[in-house]
């Protein structure tokens, strides 16, 4: 492992945050030493992906909420992160606007009774788009992973799908899973 590989969990992204404290990136990078920031490059409606609109069963040609964020460690871009909520969630909310959102969204959802109770995250390797390796700032020739999270509710509704892109050879996913 390299020292520039950023090893990460998805425990923290899944909990509301308690009022005041930061949202789950700026202390996961926190607490080892490091910076980490965003930028909200877009937010609002659009109409998702296919796949996105899948996981949110949302009906084709349906709107939904994105925010579109560039992530950052120590300055250096390190990830591109879109976050999909269902319209009927999310319009009118701070999730469909582009100021920081205190605690994260996760946080927010909770305050708007929308709570998750089951993840399913899938991850591929790729290889990314000319723009993806621009923002990244990763060569030709340097794969991607592609997290997507789907965070589901107490009657199994979905109420977030997160795709994440990330360097590969920048990142290493740890699942901790305790059983019983």
């Amino acid at each position: 492992m390299g020292t520039s590989e950023w090893v990460s969990t998805s425990m923290p992204y899944l909990t509301p945050r308690k009022k005041g404290q930061p949202d789950a990136w700026d202390a996961e990078a926190a607490s080892r030493g490091r910076r980490g920031s965003q930028r909200i490059v877009h937010a609002g409606e659009v109409v998702p992906p296919p796949e996105v609109a899948e996981l949110l069963g949302a009906a084709e040609g349906e709107a939904v909420v994105v925010r579109r964020r560039m992530m950052y460690l120590d300055d250096r871009p390190c990830e591109l992160t879109d976050t999909y909520s269902p319209s009927h969630i999310a319009r009118g909310t701070r999730l469909a606007g582009t100021a920081k959102i205190p605690g994260g969204a996760v946080t927010l959802l909770a305050d708007l009774g929308h709570v998750g109770v089951r993840i399913r995250e899938d991850v591929i390797a790729r290889m990314p788009s000319a723009e993806e390796r621009e923002a990244l700032q990763t060569g030709p020739d340097k794969p991607v992973l592609q997290l997507t999270r789907t965070t589901l509710d107490g009657d199994d509704q979905p109420i977030q799908v997160d795709t994440m892109t990330m360097p590969a050879e920048r990142q290493r996913l740890r699942y901790e899973i305790r059983i019983g």
